[in-house]
Protein backbone atom coordinates (compact mmCIF):
# COMPACT_ATOMS: atom_id res chain seq x y z
CA UNK A 1 0.00 0.00 0.00
CA UNK A 2 1.16 3.55 -1.02
CA UNK A 3 0.80 6.31 0.83
CA UNK A 4 0.82 10.12 0.26
CA UNK A 5 0.39 12.92 2.98
CA UNK A 6 0.98 16.18 2.41
CA UNK A 7 2.19 18.54 5.27
CA UNK A 8 3.60 15.50 6.29
CA UNK A 9 6.71 17.32 8.74
CA UNK A 10 4.41 18.26 11.77
CA UNK A 11 1.29 17.97 13.27
CA UNK A 12 -1.53 15.66 12.45
CA UNK A 13 0.45 15.38 9.18
CA UNK A 14 3.61 13.72 10.74
CA UNK A 15 1.78 11.90 13.03
CA UNK A 16 -0.12 9.86 10.45
CA UNK A 17 3.10 9.51 8.32
CA UNK A 18 4.63 8.12 11.71
CA UNK A 19 1.79 5.66 11.82
CA UNK A 20 1.33 4.24 8.56
CA UNK A 21 5.30 3.73 8.55
CA UNK A 22 4.75 1.87 11.36
CA UNK A 23 2.00 -0.16 9.91
CA UNK A 24 4.01 -1.16 7.13
CA UNK A 25 2.53 1.16 4.23
CA UNK A 26 4.75 2.67 1.65
CA UNK A 27 4.68 6.52 2.72
CA UNK A 28 5.11 9.82 0.79
CA UNK A 29 5.36 12.64 2.92
CA UNK A 30 5.84 16.42 1.05
CA UNK A 31 6.48 19.53 2.93
CA UNK A 32 7.33 22.98 1.69
CA UNK A 33 11.28 22.00 2.94
CA UNK A 34 13.17 19.37 4.73
CA UNK A 35 15.29 16.12 3.72
CA UNK A 36 12.68 13.94 4.99
CA UNK A 37 10.09 14.20 2.56
CA UNK A 38 8.98 15.52 -1.21
CA UNK A 39 9.01 19.00 -1.32
CA UNK A 40 5.59 20.31 -2.40
CA UNK A 41 4.93 24.08 -1.91
CA UNK A 42 0.80 23.35 -2.63
CA UNK A 43 0.12 26.81 -4.09
CA UNK A 44 2.64 26.58 -6.90
CA UNK A 45 1.27 24.71 -10.15
CA UNK A 46 5.13 24.22 -10.68
CA UNK A 47 5.92 22.39 -7.61
CA UNK A 48 2.65 20.18 -8.29
CA UNK A 49 3.75 19.65 -11.88
CA UNK A 50 7.24 18.69 -10.46
CA UNK A 51 5.94 16.32 -7.70
CA UNK A 52 3.82 14.77 -10.33
CA UNK A 53 6.63 13.64 -12.69
CA UNK A 54 8.71 12.70 -9.96
CA UNK A 55 6.07 10.11 -9.27
CA UNK A 56 5.08 9.16 -12.98
CA UNK A 57 3.72 5.86 -13.10
CA UNK A 58 3.64 4.98 -9.01
CA UNK A 59 -0.05 4.31 -7.81
CA UNK A 60 -1.35 6.11 -4.93
CA UNK A 61 -3.46 3.74 -2.94
CA UNK A 62 -4.20 6.85 -0.45
CA UNK A 63 -3.69 10.43 -0.83
CA UNK A 64 -4.29 12.50 2.26
CA UNK A 65 -4.50 16.14 1.83
CA UNK A 66 -3.62 17.50 5.04
CA UNK A 67 -1.69 20.72 4.44
CA UNK A 68 -2.92 23.51 5.87
CA UNK A 69 -2.55 27.06 7.61
CA UNK A 70 -4.62 29.42 10.24
CA UNK A 71 -3.14 32.81 10.11
CA UNK A 72 -6.34 34.45 11.72
CA UNK A 73 -6.78 33.48 15.26
CA UNK A 74 -6.17 36.71 16.81
CA UNK A 75 -7.57 38.96 14.17
CA UNK A 76 -9.93 41.36 15.22
CA UNK A 77 -13.22 42.00 13.39
CA UNK A 78 -13.20 45.55 13.37
CA UNK A 79 -9.69 46.18 11.73
CA UNK A 80 -8.05 42.55 11.08
CA UNK A 81 -8.75 39.83 8.54
CA UNK A 82 -6.62 42.12 5.58
CA UNK A 83 -7.63 40.75 2.09
CA UNK A 84 -3.53 39.23 1.50
CA UNK A 85 -4.36 37.02 4.47
CA UNK A 86 -7.58 35.80 3.03
CA UNK A 87 -5.51 35.03 -0.39
CA UNK A 88 -2.66 33.10 1.09
CA UNK A 89 -5.36 31.02 3.17
CA UNK A 90 -7.44 30.39 0.31
CA UNK A 91 -4.30 29.41 -1.93
CA UNK A 92 -3.29 26.27 0.52
CA UNK A 93 -6.59 25.34 2.00
CA UNK A 94 -8.59 25.17 -1.07
CA UNK A 95 -7.12 25.62 -4.26
CA UNK A 96 -3.72 23.58 -2.96
CA UNK A 97 -6.10 20.90 -1.85
CA UNK A 98 -6.84 21.00 -5.46
CA UNK A 99 -4.07 20.68 -7.29
CA UNK A 100 -2.82 18.45 -5.08
CA UNK A 101 -5.64 16.12 -6.17
CA UNK A 102 -5.63 17.17 -9.95
CA UNK A 103 -1.97 16.53 -10.26
CA UNK A 104 -1.85 12.76 -8.72
CA UNK A 105 -5.58 11.60 -10.79
CA UNK A 106 -2.67 9.50 -12.99
CA UNK A 107 -1.51 8.22 -9.84
CA UNK A 108 -4.60 7.09 -7.95
CA UNK A 109 -6.18 5.92 -11.63
CA UNK A 110 -3.69 2.96 -11.46
CA UNK A 111 -4.09 1.94 -7.85
CA UNK A 112 -6.24 -0.97 -7.24
CA UNK A 113 -9.05 0.88 -4.49
CA UNK A 114 -7.45 4.52 -4.59
CA UNK A 115 -8.70 6.38 -2.00
CA UNK A 116 -8.79 10.31 -1.02
CA UNK A 117 -9.32 11.84 2.33
CA UNK A 118 -9.48 15.31 2.85
CA UNK A 119 -8.93 17.25 6.31
CA UNK A 120 -10.98 19.99 6.69
CA UNK A 121 -12.10 20.90 10.57
CA UNK A 122 -15.17 21.07 12.45
CA UNK A 123 -15.10 24.67 11.98
CA UNK A 124 -16.45 24.23 8.40
CA UNK A 125 -19.67 23.81 9.60
CA UNK A 126 -22.42 26.20 9.28
CA UNK A 127 -24.90 24.87 12.27
CA UNK A 128 -21.69 25.76 14.90
CA UNK A 129 -21.01 29.59 14.32
CA UNK A 130 -19.32 31.02 17.45
CA UNK A 131 -17.73 33.82 15.60
CA UNK A 132 -14.21 34.68 15.09
CA UNK A 133 -11.31 33.00 13.07
CA UNK A 134 -13.63 33.93 9.38
CA UNK A 135 -10.93 33.52 7.05
CA UNK A 136 -9.98 29.82 8.62
CA UNK A 137 -13.90 28.86 8.97
CA UNK A 138 -14.75 30.07 5.45
CA UNK A 139 -11.60 28.18 3.95
CA UNK A 140 -12.26 24.93 5.61
CA UNK A 141 -16.08 25.22 4.27
CA UNK A 142 -14.99 25.88 1.07
CA UNK A 143 -12.38 22.86 0.56
CA UNK A 144 -15.30 20.56 2.22
CA UNK A 145 -17.28 21.31 -1.39
CA UNK A 146 -14.45 20.70 -3.02
CA UNK A 147 -14.18 17.25 -1.16
CA UNK A 148 -17.82 15.99 -1.64
CA UNK A 149 -18.00 17.56 -5.24
CA UNK A 150 -15.08 15.69 -5.98
CA UNK A 151 -16.41 12.52 -4.58
CA UNK A 152 -19.38 12.57 -7.05
CA UNK A 153 -17.28 13.39 -10.15
CA UNK A 154 -14.54 10.69 -8.72
CA UNK A 155 -17.66 8.14 -8.18
CA UNK A 156 -17.30 6.94 -11.82
CA UNK A 157 -13.77 5.97 -11.56
CA UNK A 158 -14.33 4.27 -8.34
CA UNK A 159 -12.40 6.84 -6.31
CA UNK A 160 -13.12 6.91 -2.83
CA UNK A 161 -13.15 10.61 -1.36
CA UNK A 162 -14.11 11.71 2.09
CA UNK A 163 -13.84 14.69 3.77
CA UNK A 164 -12.80 14.50 8.04
CA UNK A 165 -12.45 16.64 10.76
CA UNK A 166 -9.03 15.88 12.79
CA UNK A 167 -10.73 17.36 16.23
CA UNK A 168 -9.73 20.07 18.13
CA UNK A 169 -6.15 18.14 18.35
CA UNK A 170 -2.91 19.61 20.59
CA UNK A 171 -0.25 21.02 17.97
CA UNK A 172 1.80 24.10 17.14
CA UNK A 173 -1.71 25.01 15.26
CA UNK A 174 -4.53 23.58 17.71
CA UNK A 175 -2.47 24.82 20.41
CA UNK A 176 -1.89 23.27 24.41
CA UNK A 177 -5.50 23.65 25.39
CA UNK A 178 -7.04 21.66 22.48
CA UNK A 179 -9.69 18.65 23.04
CA UNK A 180 -7.22 15.84 22.15
CA UNK A 181 -3.95 14.49 21.83
CA UNK A 182 -2.31 14.53 18.35
CA UNK A 183 -2.18 10.31 18.62
CA UNK A 184 -5.55 9.96 19.29
CA UNK A 185 -6.57 12.13 16.43
CA UNK A 186 -4.00 10.41 14.12
CA UNK A 187 -5.61 6.60 15.49
CA UNK A 188 -8.65 7.98 14.54
CA UNK A 189 -8.18 9.49 11.53
CA UNK A 190 -6.23 5.90 10.11
CA UNK A 191 -9.49 3.81 11.37
CA UNK A 192 -11.49 6.17 9.23
CA UNK A 193 -9.39 5.83 6.28
CA UNK A 194 -9.32 2.20 6.66
CA UNK A 195 -13.25 2.28 6.45
CA UNK A 196 -13.49 4.34 3.67
CA UNK A 197 -14.89 2.65 0.42
CA UNK A 198 -17.17 3.27 -2.72
CA UNK A 199 -19.94 2.73 -0.09
CA UNK A 200 -18.91 5.05 2.37
CA UNK A 201 -17.99 7.84 -0.11
CA UNK A 202 -19.20 11.89 0.13
CA UNK A 203 -19.45 11.63 3.66
CA UNK A 204 -17.82 14.45 5.93
CA UNK A 205 -17.05 12.39 9.07
CA UNK A 206 -15.05 13.33 12.60
CA UNK A 207 -11.78 11.64 13.74
CA UNK A 208 -13.62 9.01 15.44
CA UNK A 209 -16.16 7.73 12.68
CA UNK A 210 -19.19 10.38 13.59
CA UNK A 211 -21.31 12.17 11.06
CA UNK A 212 -20.34 15.56 10.95
CA UNK A 213 -22.86 18.58 11.08
CA UNK A 214 -22.72 20.43 7.87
Amino acid sequence: MTVLITGANRGVGHELYTLYQSKGAEVIGTARSGSDYLPLEVTDPASHAVLAAHLEGTPIDLLVCNAGVYFDTAESLDAGYPADMWAQTFAVNVTGVFMTVQSLLPNLRVAKAPKIAILSSQMASHTRAPGGSYIYRASKAAVLNVGLNLATDLRREGIAVSVYDPGWTRTDMGGPDADIDVSESAQGLFAQFEALSMATTGKFLTWDGRDHPF
